[in-house]
């Protein structure tokens, strides 16, 4: 086979042990947006509170961002693919409990409302510490797939085959909680789960040893969190992306929308889930033909901007297929703003620290995200979901302009292209 060059869209994925990789982060994504998207209705369902819906975020952020430092110094220290294999196995059996958990049969109102809606928080959390150590060393782990001048290539087929799952799996799961309820989408859930943690195993790779034997936990996770506060480039890049999802995002009141906005159940909530991720695929596909941007920091401003705005036009809006448009356009904003951070994390960090960079940019997006769920639920109870959409697009659109001003480096960012990187 001649060698593949990185101006070959599908450079990445002629490496056999990548495009395995693939295939396992295609079905764990399937499964956990299943699992998100039946989460969400069946708490709702149970409650109908929207700050049940944004409890959900911070029982999995919490435990996820307090255990992200150590789960990054564990991807650097140990083999990356063993650690996610454990992770996964704990997944699975997550899976396996909210299914068994959708078949309990309560002995009353107040059981259905307490106890059950406290046992799924309780896997939730478990969850989050799974994610916690399997992010960092799954992150560093497609790094040793492909070779360096890749990685490029490599992260957009990375963030396409998640926003690919992203957009079959929140409408597969919709699909399956009216077909056979909460149990079936379970089912097919943990099945899911199972499949990606066999293709893992069948991966045959060990991760190269690096230079951190010797040194204390303390002094590991400080040297990745230095390199990320020493690179205003990343920081400017994290702290972005940190603000602009933490006010803009819009997934955990979803299920209010689908039910008492829009009016179209869990069907359609299934179809506005996935819609941010169709805009994200059809980006991804785009970028993986497409060269190097000679302005990737106005890029980044102006995809951020634009997502921004998308979330205050779907606050307003009362229209089905218009929310659905705007969700569609947020999430191929949204993909170019991942593609250009992923790519600055990999190709501006030291191989050995993957995995701790990777446990700081998994603290900024679990904050963003599911500790964002929990101020959307907490803002829709004040004002409502519709208000608070706009307000948090709004202060997204703010902060792209601080982050402008304050970090000119950013805004001058040019060609991205991968660096040598040595030492910490």
């Amino acid at each position: 086979m001649a060698e593949a060059t990185a101006h070959d869209p599908y450079a990445a994925l002629r490496h056999p042990k990548f495009a395995r990789y693939i295939v396992t982060l295609f079905t764990l994504t399937l499964g956990i947006q299943i699992q998100g998207t039946v989460v969400g209705w069946q708490v709702y369902d149970l409650t109908h509170d929207p700050l049940a819906l944004g409890m959900i975020g911070l029982a999995e952020a919490l435990p996820a961002i307090s255990m992200a430092l150590y789960a990054g110094h564990v991807a650097d220290r140990r083999d990356r693919r063993r650690v996610a294999l454990a992770a996964l196995w704990v997944l699975v059996a997550c899976s396996v409990a909210l299914w068994l958990l959708a078949g309990a049969r309560p002995l009353g109102a107040e059981l259905l409302t307490r106890t059950r809606v406290t046992a799924i928080y309780a896997v939730i959390v478990v969850s989050g510490i799974a994610r916690a150590f399997l992010q960092p060393s799954r992150q560093a782990l497609s790094a040793e797939l492909v070779p360096r001048a890749l990685f490029p290539n490599a992260i957009t087929w990375r963030s396409g085959s998640w926003q690919l799952a992203s957009v079959i799996g929140p409408a597969l799961g919709g699909l399956l909680y009216a077909a056979g309820g909460s149990r079936l989408a379970y089912a097919v859930d943990a099945a899911l789960m199972a499949l990606a943690t066999g293709v893992l195993i069948s991966i045959s790779h060990r991760s190269p040893e690096r230079g951190v034997a010797h040194e204390g936990v303390w002094a590991s996770v400080q040297g990745g969190v230095r390199f990320v506060f020493r690179e205003p480039v990343l920081l400017g890049a994290l702290t972005l992306d940190l603000f602009s999802v933490f006010f803009g995002g819009a997934v955990a009141l979803l299920p209010i929308f689908a039910a008492e906005i829009l009016h179209v159940g869990p069907t359609g909530l299934g179809l506005l889930r996935a819609s941010p991720a169709v805009g994200a695929v059809v980006t991804s596909v785009l970028l993986a033909r497409r060269r190097d941007w000679a302005h990737t920091g106005h890029v980044l401003l102006w995809a951020v901007a634009g997502f921004g705005t998308c979330m205050v036009l779907f606050g307003l809006s009362r229209t089905f297929w218009l929310s659905v448009g705007l969700l569609v356009a947020s999430g191929m904003f949204d993909m170019v703003s991942v593609v250009i951070r992923s790519t600055l994390l990999q190709t501006r960090t030291p191989e050995a620290l993957l995995g701790r960079v990777s446990s700081v940019n998994q603290i900024f997006i679990g904050s963003s995200n599911e500790i964002g769920m929990f101020e959307s639920g907490v803002t829709a109870r004040w004002w409502g979901a519709g208000p608070s959409v706009v307000v948090g697009g709004l202060a997204t659109l703010g902060v792209v302009g601080a982050v402008a001003w304050f970090v000119p480096a950013l805004r001058r960012l040019g060609r991205l292209h991968p660096v040598e990187t040595h030492g910490v």
